[in-house]
């Protein structure tokens, strides 16, 4: 076997923002080398700008923030490649204005992802950079679909004693630009998606008269739900939790919640405390505290 590595972190770089749609110098470095220094990182990015295959713009505030994206030809070349099969980033990700727009919504879910990818590399759990995927669609009928901010795909490590079990999430970041309410509605579209059977002409079935969510195409168990607040102080935290458990509570005849884990936490405590710790809250129990790791399916 060859074993050449001719330009992996270039293409690591690339490939991250093409996924992720976009990133500030030194969350594209936290990703990359954190060991080393970050001009290192700075080299690179000045690299792949010369080639044409991202570009950046400077954010006015956030003391002159630089935020890198791809161009339209690096999305094209990453998109080739096997570890981004499938994978359709936004039309609009190589825009200027598009990412000066979005940037304060779509780094903080970047934030997020970095957040989940230290914990794990500290933790010595199985959670790479592209195994953060955004805006996975999900039809549920009539022209509607969920569309989490990301799906996350993640092996607990040997110290949990449990030969790595693999655990998926979708992931929303809610940086407190709508109202709560709005939030909460999130909840009976999850529930929808659960339940979701599509007609599809011609789809095989496992046997006569079975039906099938749409889900279970895709993953064994359904995803659990994780909430990540931020945006807003520990009062208006404790508003879209109560927003939140009081959407479940409508949601309680269905089972969804029996069988999903529905958990939220803010992003301080995460940085605080760090992903693995005891602070997320289940919504339908918002006063206990738990790990996101071990909050377990109650399936049967």
């Amino acid at each position: 076997m060859i074993d050449v590595d001719a330009g992996g972190g270039d293409r690591l770089a690339l490939a991250v923002l093409a996924q992720y749609r976009m990133a500030t110098t030194g969350q594209v470095h936290r990703v990359l080398a954190p060991s080393v220094r970050i001009e290192q990182t700075r080299r690179r990015l000045a690299r792949l700008r010369a080639e044409g295959l991202v570009d950046r713009i400077t954010l006015p505030q956030a003391g002159r923030t630089r935020v890198w994206f791809p161009t339209s030809y690096g999305v094209q070349l990453a998109s080739e490649w096997p570890e981004m099969r499938g994978h359709r980033p936004s039309r609009t990700v190589s825009d200027p204005t598009a990412v000066r727009l979005k940037a304060g919504h779509t780094l903080t879910v970047t934030e997020t992802a970095l957040a989940f990818l230290e914990d794990a590399r500290r933790r010595g759990d199985l959670f790479r950079p592209l195994d953060w995927i955004p805006e996975v669609h999900h039809p549920i009928g009539s022209g509607e679909a969920v569309i989490p901010d990301a799906l996350m795909y993640y092996r607990r490590g040997p110290a949990d004693g449990d030969n790595g079990v693999m655990l998926r999430a979708f992931v929303e970041v809610d940086r407190a630009t709508m109202g709560p309410e709005r939030l909460a509605a999130k909840l009976p579209a999850y529930e929808r998606l659960y339940r979701y059977v599509p007609t599809i002409p011609g789809r095989r079935r496992p046997s006569i008269g079975q039906e099938l969510e749409d889900w279970r195409w895709r993953y064994p168990l359904f995803p659990r739900v994780l909430f990540v607040l931020d945006g807003t102080g520990p009062a208006g935290i404790e508003n879209r939790i109560t927003a939140l458990r009081a959407g479940a509570g409508q949601l309680a005849p269905s089972g969804f919640l029996h069988d999903v884990p529905v958990l939220a936490a803010s992003l301080a405590d995460l940085l605080h405390h760090g992903l693995s710790a005891p602070v997320w809250r289940p919504v339908h129990d918002p006063d206990q505290r738990v790990h996101w790791t071990r909050s377990a399916y109650r399936q049967t």
